[in-house]
């Protein structure tokens, strides 16, 4: 009898120890994330938030993809063919590629998605101007025909910037584009579980066991998409920057994806954190005028606040760390295939004087400049008030209106006028391929109210260059084009460029297999 007991008490002790294990265990295989913001939006294709956009690259895949260095490079596409006019694009799919409910991909399928796409991306929709039609000759292949030769078909399809053109499944990819898409089955690395989403607190992805990844090694959004974990959870509630580094800091998740500028030092003194290289590129810093009310539809008048945004004060006044940011001339973002200086003296060259004495020959009437500040988005929330004092020293009255980040967006989609809830300014920033090329840049869209950006600008000029580049199918056209868009664009004041700067993440040194993706992406991770 008590070696009968003795048996019961050591097999329950050791069930017991499995059962304690069994979690441990089971968070090695679960990678656990911090994202920069709340995931509020599932459908990638309806908005161009970014966090909307890091979910599409969790559950979906791409024709192309862009590596580290800013090439395009095939993804779901095997191999395609472009006929001597540049007209005719013959595309094959690679083999392996299904749907996460099981169904293959096919053609249709890569159509289907094109054509929502197209209808709410910028670029997709400039794309979409020399398509004249699209057929599906067989299950694996499609083609696109064009009206009229263009120079960025590739470009486009591959863009890693928001908004990415993913494919989904043809009864999916049939939503209207302009109503949110109700089912979430992609064919790419992982499956999003539905059943776990919750708003403002957790979003969860697993493993999709039948992926077939590219023999390529990964180079941003490009290569073999491998997993090795069995789960990502993103922790959508821990919003205090001190919080998500103490969190970091216990082991109670593995990746803070935008560390706090202030606890940058403290993150790189602690020996169980790593800051890995993510990004080649960082993000750009921009003020965007509304052109269309006073004072700011003189074009002198956006010259003189143009001169009196010198970049440093905004740079040091938002990011703080030297090693993590950098003034730029350059619209199209230093360094990049059209990274450019020409016609930037205005900014780059000028001084407060040079700023003052344009404001007073302008014929300036005293208008208060609305600035819209959030108040909930540290990134940016420090540039509006570096904004007005600079406009102030140059001789602007400045009206700051404060409000959160959401109403901001809200309101800048507003064509009233600035003192019937409208307004004159607001500040934002941008990840560099959504900025660095004439066509993707949606500053530099001046076609008035038909704009795709707001902010309205209003240039012929600007207008007929652009649409010169995107016929431009040889790469010193196309430069020469982007410089002459980039003196335009400085010329007639579109917006401010107000420098780069990078976004450090934080991770525990248990994790492995970062590479430079220059977004927020997480194949080829381990847990170690």
């Amino acid at each position: 009898m008590n070696f009968q007991r003795r048996t019961l008490m050591a097999l329950a002790l050791v069930a017991g120890s499995t059962l304690a294990s069994a979690p441990a265990w089971a968070q090695n295989n679960v990678l656990r994330i911090v994202p920069h913001s709340n995931l509020a939006v599932l459908d990638p294709i309806w908005t161009t938030a970014y966090m909307s956009r890091n979910h599409g690259y969790m559950i979906y895949d791409t024709l192309f993809g862009t590596d580290e260095n800013g090439k395009v490079k095939p993804q779901m596409v095997e191999s395609w063919s472009v006929t001597p006019d540049n007209r005719l694009w013959t595309f094959k799919l690679r083999k392996g590629l299904e749907w996460h409910d099981g169904k293959p991909v096919t053609s249709e399928d890569i159509v289907a998605s094109l054509n929502r796409w197209g209808k709410r991306d910028a670029m997709g929709s400039a794309l979409f101007q020399f398509v004249s039609r699209m057929d599906t000759p067989a299950p694996d292949t499609f083609r696109i025909f064009l009206g009229e030769a263009c120079g960025f078909v590739l470009e486009a399809l591959g863009k890693p910037g928001s908004s990415v053109p993913f494919m989904m499944p043809k009864r999916i990819a049939e939503t209207d584009p302009f109503k949110q898409i109700e089912e979430h089955i992609g064919s790419g690395p992982f499956m999003f579980k539905r059943d776990e989403f919750k708003p403002g607190d957790k979003a969860v992805y697993t493993k999709f066991e039948k992926y077939v990844p590219r023999s390529e090694p990964p180079s941003g959004t490009t290569g073999g998409k491998r997993v090795y974990v069995d789960r990502v959870e993103w922790n959508l509630a821990l919003r205090d920057t001190q919080a998500q580094l103490s969190a970091l800091q216990k082991g109670e998740v593995d990746i803070v994806e935008a560390l706090g500028f202030d606890h940058y030092e403290t993150a790189k003194k602690d020996a169980n954190i790593q800051l890995p290289k993510y990004a080649t590129f960082g993000l750009q810093y921009m003020a965007r005028f509304n052109h269309l009310h006073k004072p700011f539809d003189n074009p002198k008048v956006r010259a003189a606040a143009m001169a009196a945004f010198a970049q440093e004060p905004f740079l040091r006044a938002s990011v703080g760390v030297k090693e993590l940011y950098k003034t730029c001339p350059s619209m199209f973002i230093c360094n990049t295939p059209y990274g450019s200086t020409a016609g930037s003296d205005i900014q780059s060259k000028s001084n407060m004087k040079k700023a003052q004495d344009l404001l007073k020959a302008s014929g300036y009437d005293g208008t208060p400049i609305v600035i819209m500040k959030p108040t909930d988005l540290a990134s940016i929330q420090k540039l509006p008030d570096v904004a007005a004092q600079l406009l102030r020293q140059a001789g602007f009255k400045v009206d700051l209106q404060a409000m959160d980040w959401q109403t901001l967006v809200g309101r800048r989609a507003k064509k009233d006028a600035p003192d019937k809830g409208g307004w004159h300014m607001f500040l934002t920033a941008w990840q560099t391929f959504d900025v660095w090329s004439p066509i993707a840049n949606p500053a530099i869209d001046t076609r008035g109210e038909k704009s795709t950006w707001f902010g309205w600008p209003t240039d012929d000029k600007l207008v007929d260059l652009r649409n010169q580049f995107m016929r431009a199918t040889d790469e010193a056209s196309k430069k020469r084009l982007a410089d002459a868009i980039h003196v335009r664009a400085f010329e007639v004041s579109t917006h401010a460029p107000l420098g780069e700067y990078m976004q450090p993440m934080a991770a525990r040194k248990n994790i492995t297999g970062f590479f430079v993706t220059n977004s927020n992406i997480y194949w080829n991770l381990k847990k170690q």
